[in-house]
């Protein structure tokens, strides 16, 4: 089960990365940033696109818990993933996102998944 879930996290930051890549101004666009500049785009691209990718990769390494780094490599994961759920709350508290849609779904998501990452490596 613990393999399953770290795969599933490697196709997620997976999909991410390439529509980073692909398509940077529109995997932005729900948050209401405007990525209308090559400069931008390529942060997109860097951020989302290529750290996604990577992510990925790592991920895919610790689910075949090659060369012994499968709790370290998901405990990393995992706790990026709170911290960046942590880091909407902290926003949550100085202004309130319009809509459950992306701020609050991404919460979730992100919350959920470095619970399960956590979960993971427990089992």
């Amino acid at each position: 089960m613990s393999t399953v879930v770290i795969a599933a996290a490697a196709v997620f930051f997976l999909g991410m990365g390439v529509y980073g890549l692909l398509a940077p101004a529109a995997l932005i666009r729900p948050f209401r940033i405007v990525a209308d500049s090559a400069e931008a785009r390529t942060e997109v691209r860097a951020v989302y696109g290529g750290f996604g990718v990577a992510v990925a990769g790592l991920l895919l390494v610790a689910a075949a818990d090659a060369g012994g780094m499968r709790t370290g490599v998901v405990v990393t994961v995992a706790v990026s993933l709170l911290g960046m759920a942590a880091g909407r709350l902290v926003a949550r508290s100085v202004e309130r996102p319009s809509a459950f849609y992306p701020s609050w779904l991404y919460f979730w998501v992100e919350a959920a998944g470095g619970g399960a990452l956590l979960a993971a490596v427990a089992w």
